[in-house]
């Protein structure tokens, strides 16, 4: 009775084997949803819909990309994390969601690493520390000097707290002993208006957003955020090539799944992510002209990306006593 027991549970498991693989082997037999968790067009919309159109034409199939905003992008995220893993929903997710967020507020609804099967992060970018045309400021060493000489007297704006340019900031003020005196403003494009008025003494401004305005002479750049300089600014130093060794603030966009979905879809995910992410058009729109990094990576990867940011992050966030509004 016991042996003829283990046959049965041998066929048994060998039957879902080949269930499994065929499963596999067709996928996807219907439209893959793509979640953004933020607006459209803003930069991970835009991000998700160029590798989303590329991505389909490697796999065969459709995939269509859905905005499901609010809460700082933890809707979206939230979403994602509790679908069903059969590699049909999948995140365009950036960095605040996964590895601010949890670090900001006291809880999110969703687990950054135990929720999610990463599937490739697909860019990087940075931020460039600017001044308006009309600023007496002529270089990061004069800012440091007249915010040491004025404490709190030198503002700077950002997309909101938590955002990329605001933890940039801090870290600038931690890192020089200075008091810098924080804007929040609902988006990216109300700060970099009000740093092009003089309104704001300065700004980090996502490269994409602030190289038109440098290249017209209506900003100045000091320093990126980066370990390394940005490519469509090869004349700007890191912030770390003028001396502060530890400052990096990057964000990134990456390719996630629910957690539990079958390793041979990530893998099949991934295979079409890596070539999409690589194709000239997606390179022109995304890269050239999109100021991003293509990164491209193994799953692996994203995973070590996202916990080592979540330290990161998370050490900035409480040494600089930063609060959720």
């Amino acid at each position: 009775m016991k042996k003829k027991s283990l046959c049965l549970n041998a066929a048994l498991a060998a039957g879902l084997m080949i269930v499994s693989g065929a499963a596999v082997a067709d996928y996807p037999d219907k439209p893959i949803r793509m979640i953004v968790p933020y607006v459209a067009g803003g930069a991970a919309d835009i991000t998700a819909r160029v590798l989303a159109a590329q991505m389909s034409l490697e796999l065969g199939g459709t995939i269509v990309v859905e905005n499901k905003p609010g809460a700082n992008g933890m809707i979206g995220t939230d979403m994602v994390a509790k679908s069903a893993p059969d590699g049909y929903t999948l995140l365009l997710d950036a960095s605040g969601p996964l590895v601010v967020n949890p670090s900001l507020y006291q809880k999110t609804p969703y687990d950054p690493v135990k929720d999610f099967a990463p599937i490739s992060q697909i860019t990087s970018y940075q931020y460039v520390l600017v001044v308006p045309e009309q600023s007496s400021i002529h270089g990061l060493d004069e800012l440091i000097a007249a915010a040491k000489e004025k404490p709190g007297a030198m503002t700077y704006g950002s997309a909101g707290i938590g955002a990329g340019g605001h933890l940039a900031g801090e870290l600038l003020a931690m890192q020089t002993k200075t008091e810098l005196s924080h804007i929040p403003y609902k988006g990216n494009a109300q700060a970099l208006t009000d740093v092009l008025g003089g309104q704001l003494s300065f700004t980090f401004d996502t490269v994409v957003t602030a190289t038109p305005y440098l290249r017209t002479g209506k900003l100045r750049g000091y320093a990126v955020s980066g370990p390394h300089r940005a490519e469509g600014l090869p004349d700007i130093p890191t912030m770390q090539e003028l001396g502060y060794k530890d400052f990096v603030v990057t964000q990134f966009q990456g390719l996630l799944a629910p957690a539990g979905t079958d390793p041979k879809i990530i893998a099949k995910l991934h295979d079409a992510a890596v070539r999409a992410a690589k194709h000239p058009e997606v390179v022109r729109k995304l890269a050239t002209d999109g100021g991003n990094e293509i990164v491209a990576g193994a799953p692996e990867a994203f995973a070590q990306q996202i916990r080592e940011d979540l330290l990161r992050y998370r050490q900035l966030i409480q040494n600089a006593h930063v609060k959720a509004e």
